[in-house]
């Protein structure tokens, strides 16, 4: 008979690998080492050279051999040929340039159990973050979220939306916050509620005025802002309604935007946005994540409101929710972002492989092979992404005048090799390691298949020290 190990110290075992290997590792030094403590690359003048561009803009389109110069943070120009006497010229052949992926909905802060949800209920993903959700530290979100942005940097992620459900306190939504400004990213925090916090029970909203108050401080020079991650009308059961209408109406009053896990399942969660509608908390200023559920009357209703919505179908598919109808929400113009979600069920944050699948499930679901095409899909990512958080004025397409969010992605590899059609190439082949370089407001964050701002030996090794942490003040055997 074969011996059985039981998941747990199976678990256990490869935490102590992870651990003594992360910290056999040895740290960079001198720039990169110094950058990783929180000093980010200096903006300064920059010129990709003669590379496939897709600006994802309608009048510019693609430039074949094009150029994008930067200065400052910002997109100067677009085009061919272009001069720029004494800028730093990034040498762009064999490569495609578009703007910055735009995640529109993301747990960073259980980055920590990456693929750890198991087979059953009990250790299942929500059994399994709430768990250790209520044991972590302040360093342990900081930790996590920084795993998360490095990933986010490595995959050609420029803008997060950090929607974080575990704010326990305010030194925990500090630490949170502080991960994403030494990051170098883009992105909205959005404030929730903390794991294991009774649906009777309001949320701290006295934290998220202090918060909103004291935003400057942590806005990273305007790359950061502040939205509110709201419970919703519905979780395990119904909340009160003293809870979820005190809870929309101080978000709404402070001007934040508003997003919430809505018809998560396609069977058990019927009604959700329609109960939405009828108690008039729907809105521009509302971002409903999921959506599985939703009927065509319910859709008709989003778009009325002008409410977003974001799709996550890795996790979807994942968790058994059921199929995500991305056409039948662009067919009735309401605006659709895509995202990772959480890498405890996704594994990993490849932007790339999430438009393919929202691709792939749109033609199969249609039985049509051309209902959505590779350029339509590869918008969701850049441009739409970028319009349903509100931000398509600064990010989303190379314009000048637009901040520089900009990915260069290397063909020149196996799962690429020929060049054909670059739409194509992106949403069916493209994966973080075709990403070479990473461009966030005009700092170079990755170069050559490297992170530039974060050194990867202390943030794996400070992760393994606080899952295994974690694990034994959860005792989690």
């Amino acid at each position: 008979m074969k011996p059985t190990i039981d998941r747990r110290q199976f678990i256990g075992g490869v935490a102590a690998l992870a651990a003594s290997r992360a910290l056999a590792q040895k740290a960079p030094s001198g720039k990169i080492a110094a950058e990783a403590a929180g000093h980010l690359p200096a903006r300064g003048e920059l010129l990709l050279r003669n590379a496939w561009v897709m600006t994802m803009d309608a009048e510019l389109g693609d430039i074949a051999g094009g150029d994008v110069h930067i200065r400052d943070g910002k997109i100067v120009a677009v085009g061919k040929a272009l001069a720029a006497p004494g800028a730093t010229v990034l040498d762009g052949r064999g490569s495609i340039v578009l703007p910055g992926l735009v995640d529109t909905h993301w747990h960073m802060w259980n980055s920590l159990l990456r693929d750890f949800a198991g087979e059953k209920a009990s250790d299942g993903y929500f059994a399994t973050v709430a768990r250790f959700g209520e044991v972590m530290t302040p360093d342990d979100m900081y930790r996590a979220t920084r795993l998360a942005a490095a990933e986010a940097v490595h995959s050609g992620i420029t803008t997060v939306h950090n929607f974080c459900h575990n704010a326990r306190s305010r030194e925990h939504v500090e630490a949170d916050i502080r991960a994403l400004q030494e990051s170098g990213l883009r992105g909205r925090y959005s404030y929730g509620w903390a794991q294991g916090l009774a649906d009777t029970q309001l949320c701290n909203l006295g934290d998220l005025e202090g918060l909103h108050r004291d935003w400057p401080k942590f806005a990273g020079g305007g790359l950061l802002s502040l939205g509110f991650a709201w419970r919703g009308m519905f979780r395990a059961s119904a909340l009160p309604e003293s809870v979820y209408r005190a809870e929309f109406e101080t978000a709404r009053r402070l001007g934040l935007p508003i997003s919430a896990h809505v018809g998560n399942s396609e069977i058990d969660s019927k009604g959700q946005i329609e109960a939405l509608a009828k108690a008039n908390l729907l809105g521009r200023d509302v971002q409903i994540l999921h959506a599985l559920s939703a009927t065509p009357a319910e859709i008709a209703m989003l778009a009325s409101a002008g409410a977003t919505v974001s799709l996550s179908p890795g996790t979807e598919l994942r968790m058994g929710y059921g199929i995500t109808k991305a056409g039948d929400f662009l067919d009735a113009g309401v605006q659709v972002g895509v995202s990772v979600d959480n890498t405890v069920l996704a594994g990993d944050a490849n932007m790339f492989a999430l438009l393919k699948m929202i691709r792939n499930i749109e033609n199969g679901r249609s039985h049509n092979e051309y209902k959505m095409s590779a350029r339509r899909a590869l918008e969701l990512g850049t441009i739409d992404g970028a319009r349903s958080l509100g931000l398509d004025a600064t990010i989303g397409s190379l314009k000048p005048g637009k901040r520089a969010d900009v990915i260069m992605i290397s063909t020149q590899r196996l799962n690429m090799g020929v060049f054909t059609d670059p739409a194509h190439m992106l949403v069916e082949s493209a994966q973080a390691e075709n990403v070479d370089t990473v461009i966030a407001d005009g700092r170079i964050l990755k170069r050559a298949g490297k992170l530039t701002a974060m050194a990867t030996a202390p943030i794996f090794a400070d992760a393994a020290a606080s899952l295994e942490a974690m694990r034994k003040r959860a005792n989690w055997r």
